[in-house]
């Protein structure tokens, strides 16, 4: 078979060949002069005339000033012609305004100023509770009065003055010094065992917890417990034998074993719990019974006549910890008891039945130091918690199921640190001590009746009521020192339940730090500071007998204090 002929191309192929061939060329071209450059060496930086990196100063930014200008506003609106003599004079004075309120407040103030007139951020300023002031005058200063007879000479309210004078005429019990024993020594003169020379009152092994007297007004005795479940009793009519140094002696006669012969308080104790004696209370109708709440999760009941301790409440397990912080005995229904937990619970039960009828309603989620019925009214309770709040329940109004069933809550009021105690009393006020270093006295008693001894206020309340802020707000606070550390029993205020002198005058007592106890009246009013020269340690547990002006205060070491 023939070959074909070429065929011969067209004027426009060639033209197009043409092209292709010298792009090509071209791009070669191209690549040989890039691979040139790129291998050619480098020029030589040039040397800097003064030897160091020059940095080429930024110029500065200018500020520029803004200049406060009034807001734009709508003559049309405000009632002005537009462009008018009055419209441009109300903006000249305007402008004028504006400059002299930003002058103001750039001007330094040279005058006194007042915390509560600066606050920029925070809760609202309050004098009566300067945390400021803990920082200074945190701190115990032992045996630094606050108050003595200077303060009770200038009371011009004759009333007020009396008390002041009965209640600071209380002197330290003479019978046993709360302080250990002392010789009076010389190396010249013959040795003196004095009067004074004494063993001391130590009630308790360990640091007392709870405090108070039996409710007979013929003799004062007094019961407290400590930290390790002690119960102690000490008669204070008892008296002090004669010991041989009451008359001199010389220091070749001095028997080593003097102590023995030195006179000691006669004082009882038993083993009622294995854990701390948190409360205590007599029962209002029968007073050989005194009821005993510990933190070993049990309640029990002391029959002095009987001579027997019996328990009433406790877990329905032994392994269950359960610690009681408190216990009321209702004065209406003595075998009704009432007691707190520091898991924030409150629980209500009766000796009559089995423990497994208890009812729990928790008030708090966390620990209730301390609570108290109104004595009067004891449907009305009022709890102190570790969560700041002091709260009002009414046991009359109970809503809710199983776990959830709680009092009506009838108010509240937050402190700025923890709540220690709540304390009613007859007039229907409640005392509490925080840490704020504050104590404050809530008053709901009738507000039109000067009585506060009056059956009207709560007494009158429905079942449901409640109260605002405003109403739950302390008519009386007191700066008080409630920084007890570690080794010191937490300050509870206290009332006088039922005083025969001035009943008609509230009034509270409250361990101080500087080693004394503090009373004070429902308005807020000093009316003693009870101390001694013996007292070497803080009073900090202090309880009123019910009806005597007798007072007492238990210290860390289980010492007594008495005030008659």
């Amino acid at each position: 078979m023939a070959r074909k002929e070429a065929v011969e191309l067209s004027e426009y192929e060639k033209q197009r060949q043409a092209n292709i061939a010298e792009r090509d060329a071209l791009l070669k071209q191209l690549a040989l002069d890039a691979a040139a450059v790129s291998f050619a060496p480098k020029a030589a930086s040039r040397p800097s005339t003064n030897g160091s990196k020059t940095h080429k100063k930024k110029t500065p930014i200018k500020k520029i000033k803004e200049e406060i200008v009034p807001r734009r506003t709508s003559s049309r609106l405000a009632g002005l012609t537009a462009d008018s003599e009055v419209a441009k004079r109300k903006a000249d004075d305007e402008y004028v305004a504006v400059q002299e309120a930003a002058q103001a407040k750039r001007q330094r103030v040279s005058g006194p100023l007042d915390l509560s007139d600066i606050v920029v951020a925070g809760k609202q300023w309050n004098r009566s509770e300067n945390f400021l002031v803990d920082m200074v005058s945190r701190g115990a200063k032992p045996y630094e009065r606050t108050f003595g007879e200077a303060e009770v000479k200038q009371t011009s309210d004759k009333e007020l003055r009396a008390l002041r004078e009965k209640m600071s005429g209380l002197q330290l019990y003479e019978g046993f010094e709360p302080n250990s024993k002392s010789i009076v020594k010389s190396s010249t003169q013959p040795i003196f065992i004095l009067n004074s020379f004494q063993s001391g009152i130590k009630i308790t092994p360990e640091r007392i917890y709870s405090l108070a007297f039996h409710p007979s007004p013929d003799k004062p005795l007094i019961f407290a417990g400590d930290k390790l479940g002690n119960l102690g009793v000490f008669d204070a009519s008892q008296t002090t034998n004669p010991i041989k140094g009451t008359q001199p002696i010389k220091a070749e006669d001095l028997d080593s074993d003097l102590d023995d012969d030195l006179p000691t308080p006669n004082i009882t104790s038993f083993h009622l719990h294995t854990r701390t004696i948190s409360s205590f209370q007599f029962s209002p109708l029968n007073p050989s019974h005194l009821y005993t709440s510990s933190y070993d999760s049990s309640l029990r009941l002391l029959d002095l006549t009987a001579s027997t301790s019996t328990e009433i409440y406790g877990p329905s397990s032994p392994s269950d910890d359960e610690p009681l912080s408190g216990i009321e005995v209702d004065p209406t229904s003595p075998h009704i008891l009432y007691f707190s937990r520091l898991d924030g619970f409150v629980g209500r039960t009766d000796t009559r039945s089995a423990p497994s009828s208890t009812e729990l309603w928790q008030l708090s989620e966390k620990k209730i130091g301390g609570f108290s019925l109104h004595p009067r009214h004891p449907h009305f309770l009022a709890t102190a918690s570790l969560d700041r709040f002091m709260k009002v329940w009414d046991l009359r109004k109970i809503s809710g199921k199983d776990e959830w069933r709680v009092p009506a809550l009838v108010g509240e009021h937050e402190s700025r640190l923890s709540v220690s105690h709540a304390a009613f009393n007859s007039a229907g006020q409640v005392a509490t001590a925080s840490y704020d270093d504050t104590i404050k006295i809530h008053s709901f008693h009738d507000t039109h009746s000067n009585n506060h001894n009056s059956t009207k206020g709560m007494g009158a309340w429905e079942a449901g009521k409640t109260l605002g802020a405003k109403e739950m707000a302390p008519s009386t606070t007191i700066r008080h020192n409630n920084q007890t550390g570690r080794w010191v029993t937490i300050l509870r205020p206290q009332w006088h339940l039922a005083p025969h002198s001035f009943p008609t005058t509230q009034r509270l007592c409250i361990g101080n730090m500087n080693r004394f106890v503090d009373i004070y009246t429902s308005k807020g009013e000093q009316v003693a500071q009870l101390g001694g020269e013996g007292i070497t340690a803080v009073p900090a547990v202090a309880q009123f007998h019910p009806e005597r002006d007798w007072v007492a205060g238990g210290t860390a070491s289980g010492k007594l204090c008495l005030w008659m």
